[in-house]
């Protein structure tokens, strides 16, 4: 696939005439201290400057200002609440209790796949500093034994898929893979996709385009603040500007112009996401409540202060309430067996229409818009006052994000129809890696990497050594390249797989 430049528009021609219309613009919202040292910068600092003043939405600037900065929104859980009635791992539906065919839906997925209508898209916009490492997120080593990047793990997994339901002949349909940057290490992905010969993809079935930015704005005041003389400080529009960036970078068109009907969107952090499913795509695009626009994943909450986001049914509506605004009261709710009442954590795995994302972008030209999430930052600026750098030790700043369940509500919803979800193992598919230490880290990736391979092992009839605590005595890593599943484990025992693992072993299964 043609890759797209970064999304910033075209250089102004005329400088004096861009400059009248930036100051006009700026000068009428109460903007215009951005251009305070324009005649002290370079041409092409001025150029620079006034191409970031010119990306973005000074239109709808007050009114964000107004709601999000000067004022702190308050977020009520409003309206008719009730669980979803997902589709559960027993084979039954959450609520209800109706059985669903797990291979009706599993073969309908296959087919979707097989067909070449189904792409993979992931949200890769991070960098890795949180873990104390320098560099795109993706470019992360997670591979329990392997020490493989995140990239290249989630690459294993479309392979794993390209290879299992798509055939191997030259002709057959690939899966493409669609992966959104930011702007600040956008030239390092790509670089590193190039330096690792694309992970075993072919670099034509590769899209990479940078997410949009919003400005960060100072606290109280609402004015934008400047990260240099020449520069804007500006900030990613989160996971929910994937949305806008589908459409604008031509991602959209060129699924249209491939075939593809569906993406599988998930997050760079989690290398055990099974990032093709052909029971989720069966599902959302075939179960008889599913809308097919956009369907969720999630993980049953292990307790009720879990920090996750909650799968719900608000209004008719599936929606994702985050788990800071939920009452503590309703995430505690019980049912008579002990269960959690609200018990599907959200983790950021969605099965979108193309069809739906196109028509999100045709509905934002008519004003429709995704919320806005407000998060209190330590933003470092450039003090017009004093001609100095500041780093403040304190929350100085609002950065304004969208996130991308936030569409959810938006997918038709009829009294028969709507978004749907299915439940997944967190063993099986669910271990991100956020933190350098402590809970969702590289330590707990790598012991549950351990825990699902141990298990399948087990299943299939492998002798796996367990210390007295019930994780097993080993460290696994089992590519997906050679298990898709458990099932494909219990056929590949005395042959690619061995029959007992040994106490302290080490062993990388690909």
């Amino acid at each position: 696939m043609s890759q797209p430049p970064a999304q910033t528009p075209a250089q102004p021609s005329n400088l004096a005439a861009d400059l009248t219309s930036a100051t006009a613009r700026l000068s009428a919202i109460g903007q215009a201290h951005l251009l305070s040292c324009l005649p002290q910068l370079t041409v092409p600092q001025q150029h620079a400057l006034l191409e970031q003043v010119h990306s973005i939405d000074l239109t709808a600037l007050p009114g964000l200002i107004e709601t999000y900065v000067k004022s702190k929104p308050s977020v009520a859980v409003s309206g008719d609440l009730t669980p979803v009635d997902a589709y559960a791992l027993a084979g039954r539906r959450a609520v209800s209790g109706a059985a669903w065919d797990k291979a009706a839906a599993r073969k309908a997925g296959e087919e979707l796949i097989g067909q070449g209508k189904v792409a993979a898209f992931t949200v890769a916009g991070g960098q890795g500093s949180r873990l104390g490492f320098e560099g795109p997120k993706g470019c992360y080593p997670a591979g329990a034994i392997s020490r493989k990047p995140l990239f290249a793990m989630l690459a294993d997994w479309i392979l794993a898929a390209q290879h299992r339901f798509s055939g191997t002949q030259t002709s057959s349909p690939t899966i493409p893979w669609f992966i959104m940057t930011s702007p600040g290490n956008h030239r390092q992905t790509v670089d590193f996709f190039a330096a690792h010969k694309f992970f075993g993809l072919r670099p034509t079935d590769v899209m990479f385009f940078p997410q949009g930015q919003l400005p960060s704005m100072e606290m109280g005041t609402g004015k934008i603040l400047l990260a240099a003389p020449s520069e804007i400080a500006l900030n990613p529009d989160g996971h929910g500007g994937s949305i806008k960036a589908l459409h604008a970078s031509g991602a959209c068109k060129v699924m249209a112009d491939r075939g593809i009907e569906h993406i599988c969107y998930v997050q760079i952090d989690n290398p055990l996401v099974r990032v093709i499913d052909p029971l989720f795509l069966g599902l959302h695009a075939h179960a008889a409540d599913s809308s097919g626009e956009m369907s969720s994943k999630f993980v049953a909450k292990t307790d009720p202060a879990e920090k996750v986001g909650l799968l719900c049914r608000l209004s008719g509506k599936t929606t994702v309430i985050e788990y800071s605004d939920a009452p503590a009261e309703m995430q505690a709710r019980r049912n008579p067996d002990g269960s959690l009442i609200y018990s599907a954590g959200s983790i950021a795995i969605h099965a979108i229409s193309r069809s739906f994302i196109e028509r999100l972008n045709a509905a934002e030209a008519g004003s429709l818009s995704m919320p806005y999430h407000r998060a209190e930052k330590k933003v470092p600026y450039f003090d017009l006052s004093t001609g100095k750098q500041i780093s403040p030790d304190k929350a100085n700043a609002i950065k304004l994000e969208t996130f991308v369940f936030d569409a959810l509500p938006l997918a038709n919803s009829t009294s028969s129809r709507g978004s749907i979800a299915m439940e997944t193992d967190r063993v099986d598919e669910f271990a991100p890696i956020k933190n350098a230490d402590g809970s969702d880290s590289p330590a707990t990736c790598s012991a549950i990497q351990t825990l699902r391979a141990a298990r399948w092992l087990q299943a299939a009839g492998c002798e796996v050594p367990y210390k007295p605590d019930g994780s097993p005595d080993c460290v696994l890593e089992l590519s997906p390249r050679l298990a898709f599943d458990g099932d494909d484990v219990k056929s590949l025992i005395g042959s690619k797989l061995p029959r007992s693992i040994d106490r302290g072993t080490h062993l990388l299964l690909s």
